[in-house]
C-alpha cells in the first residue's frame, strides 16, 4: 500500500533549483536509504515527505490518517522537565485514556454512585482499550529504548542540563516511541556509540511502519534498508537493494548509460557527416542536385527528432597520496601497565598495547570510554599517572582531531593551507582542488567553513606534511560518502602506521585488521576487524 507519494515536484531556494520533475512512492513496509552528495537536496526531500515544506511545483500526497514524523539532522525542539517526562510525551494519546480511567475510578469510589453498573461497563471497555494500545507497557518500553540508545542514566536529568548530543539522542528516543506510520530519520546515527548503533539497526529492521533514512553511515544503511534512493543532479534514481547492492547496481547503470550515450554520439556524428557530404555532392553537381538536397534536409529533420542522451555523470574522486621521507623502527608505540584518571574517575586501568610499523589499528568502545584520551597519551599530549609509554625512533606523528582547528579563523583556506605546507599559491590551489575546494572557494575564511569542510582542509594539510604515523580521531565525521571513500583509498596507499578511533563500522571493517576495544578502563586486543571484535564481545557478555 502506498502511504506517501510525490508527482513531478520541484523545490527552489533563493533562485536555485534543488530538483525538478521528481516523483516517488513510499510503500507501507518500505525501509529506504536516501543518499547523495552534500547539498544534493536529501534533507529538503525529507522535509517535503514529512509535510514540513510544500513544493513550488507538483503534488505530494499521503494516505488519510497517516502519522509521520521527522528527526531533523539538528533537532531544535524545546522541552521542559526531566528526560523521562519528555519521553512520556510520546504516549499522550495513552495518557488521555489513563486520565479517563482515573476519572471513572473516582466516580466508582463515591458512595452515592447511581449508575454503578453503567460506570463499571464503561470502565471495563476503556480498560480494554488502554491495554490494547499498550498502556501497561509504557514504562517498560521507555526503559527498553533508553537502554538501547544509552540514555538510561539521563532519565531523571533535566532537559535544560543536557548537551547537544544528549538532546539529539533523547529526541531520537522520543520519535521511536511514537511509532508513526512513516518514520523519517535525518542522520540518526550521529552521537550514537557502537552498542547503540547495533541496537538501533535491529529496531529499524523490526519496525512495522515505513522508514526513510538519510545517513552517511554505510554499515547502518546496509543493516536496515531494502531500497535505496539516490539524488544525483536533481534526479532521483531508485534501486531495490541496500547500500552495498546500490553501489554495484549504480556502477552497472552508469556503464550502460555511457555505452548508450557513446553509441548515440557515434550515430549523430555519422549522420552529420552524411548530411555534409550530401550537401557537398549536391552543390558540386551541374546543375545542383535537388534530390540530394531533399535527402540532406530529410536527414537533418530526423537528426532534430533524436532525443539526445545526457552524458552520464562521472564522480571525480579526490586524488590523495601520503608522502613520508623516513620510516620508523619496528616498534612505533609501546604502553605498559598505563593508568590515567581525572579527579576520581579512572579512565585507563593497567592498559598495555604494542603497535608495530605498518599496522592499521582501530581503537573502539562506548562513548566516554577514554578513546581520545588514549590517543593523546600516544601523542604525548597527556601524561599518564602510572606505567610506561614509549614512542619509537624516527616517529613523525600527524594528528587529526575529531574537532579540527585550522590556524587563524580569519585566514582564507589557501592561506591556512600554506601556513602548514610550504608550497606556492598555484601549487596550493592545485592541491586544494583535489579536496573539492574549487575556484573562489579557496578564498573563503576558515571561520565560515562547515565541519566537513574543516575536516577536508585539515586532511589536505596532514597529507602533505611527510608524516610516517597517522593518528586519526573520528576522521569520517562530517564527511559525505564520497569523501569517506576518498580517505579509505588514501589509507590503502599509505605505507606507514595508522591508529584511528571511529564509530564508522564500514570504515573500521574495511581499513583496520587489528582492533583494540576500550571499555571500563580495560583494553582488549582482537586480531581482526571491528565485526570480529564485536561478535567476540557479544559472546563474552
Amino acid at each position: 500500500m502506498i502511504v506517501c507519494y510525490a508527482h513531478q515536484i520541484e523545490q527552489t531556494y533563493g533562485g536555485t533549483t534543488i530538483f525538478s520533475n521528481l516523483s516517488f512512492e513510499i510503500q507501507s513496509a518500505d525501509r529506504i536509504g536516501l543518499v547523495g552528495q552534500n547539498g544534493s537536496g536529501k534533507s529538503t526531500l525529507a522535509q517535503l515527505a514529512a509535510g514540513e515544506e510544500l513544493p513550488i511545483v507538483g503534488t505530494i500526497g499521503c494516505k488519510k490518517t497517516l502519522q509521520k514524523v521527522l528527526l531533523p539532522q539538528i533537532p531544535g525542539h524545546s522541552n521542559e522537565g526531566t528526560v523521562y517526562e519528555v519521553l512520556q510525551q510520546s504516549f499522550e494519546h495513552i495518557y488521555d485514556i489513563n486520565n479517563e480511567l482515573q476519572r471513572l475510578e473516582e466516580l466508582l469510589q463515591q458512595p452515592d454512585q447511581t449508575n454503578l453498573e453503567q460506570t463499571l461497563h464503561t470502565y471495563g471497555l476503556i480498560q480494554e482499550r488502554f491495554e490494547a494500545v499498550g498502556g501497561y507497557e509504557m514504562d517498560a518500553l521507555i526503559r527498553r529504548v533508553s537502554d538501547g540508545l544509552g540514555i538510561n542514566t539521563l532519565l531523571e536529568a533535566s532537559w535544560e542540563a543536557l548537551s547537544g548530543g544528549e538532546r539529539a539522542k533523547v529526541e531520537l528516543a522520543h520519535l521511536l516511541l511514537t511509532t508513526p506510520d512513516l518514520l523519517i530519520l535525518d542522520e540518526p546515527t550521529n552521537h550514537l556509540d557502537l552498542y547503540a548503533l547495533e541496537w538501533l539497526s535491529k529496531w529499524v529492521r523490526n519496525y512495522k511502519g515505513a522508514v526513510l533514512i538519510i545517513s552517511h553511515d554505510r554499515a547502518f544503511l546496509d543493516d536496515t534498508t531494502i531500497k535505496t534512493w539516490e539524488i544525483e543532479q536533481g534526479t532521483l534514481h531508485t534501486y531495490n537493494t541496500n547500500y552495498s547492492g546500490y553501489v554495484l547496481e549504480r556502477e552497472e547503470r552508469l556503464l550502460k548509460e555511457f555505452q548508450a550515450y557513446t553509441d548515440q554520439q557515434k550515430k549523430i556524428n555519422k549522420m552529420k557527416e552524411t548530411i555534409k557530404r550530401l550537401k557537398d555532392w549536391a552543390n558540386r553537381a551541374n546543375p545542383p542536385n535537388a534530390g540530394m538536397h531533399r535527402q540532406a534536409k530529410s536527414m537533418e529533420k530526423a537528426l532534430q527528432r533524436i532525443q539526445q542522451l545526457e552524458r552520464p555523470v562521472h564522480k571525480k574522486k579526490i586524488s590523495l597520496t601520503f608522502n613520508h621521507e623516513k620510516r620508523t623502527g619496528n616498534d612505533v608505540f609501546t604502553c605498559h601497565n598505563v593508568h590515567k584518571s581525572y579527579a576520581h574517575l579512572q579512565i585507563l586501568q593497567n592498559v598495555s598495547m604494542h603497535i608495530r610499523y605498518g599496522e592499521r589499528v582501530a581503537i573502539v568502545g562506548p562513548n566516554g570510554a577514554g578513546k581520545s584520551t588514549l590517543l593523546h597519551v600516544l601523542t604525548g599530549e597527556v601524561l599518564v599517572d602510572d606505567g610506561e609509554v614509549t614512542i619509537g625512533t624516527n616517529v613523525s606523528i600527524g594528528y587529526l582531531s575529531q574537532h579540527p582547528t585550522v590556524g587563524d579563523q580569519e585566514d582564507t583556506i589557501v592561506a591556512a593551507f600554506k601556513k602548514e605546507v610550504a608550497v606556492t599559491e598555484a601549487r596550493a590551489r592545485h592541491i586544494l582542488a583535489s579536496f573539492h575546494f574549487f575556484g573562489h572557494d579557496v578564498f573563503k575564511t576558515v571561520v565560515s567553513l562547515s565541519g566537513g569542510e574543516l575536516m577536508r582542509l585539515r586532511l589536505a594539510q596532514l597529507m602533505h606534511q611527510n608524516h610516517n604515523v597517522l593518528i586519526l580521531d573520528e576522521p569520517t565525521n562530517h564527511l559525505d560518502i564520497d569523501a569517506q571513500h576518498m580517505i579509505e583509498d588514501a589509507i590503502e596507499g599509505f605505507t606507514g602506521t595508522i591508529v584511528a578511533v571511529s564509530h564508522n563500522r564500514y570504515f573500521l571493517n574495511k581499513c583496520f585488521p587489528i582492533t583494540f576495544w576500550l571499555e571500563d578502563g580495560q583494553l582488549t586486543k582482537y586480531e581482526g576487524s571491528f565485526r570480529y571484535a564485536y561478535e567476540k564481545r557479544v559472546k563474552e557478555r
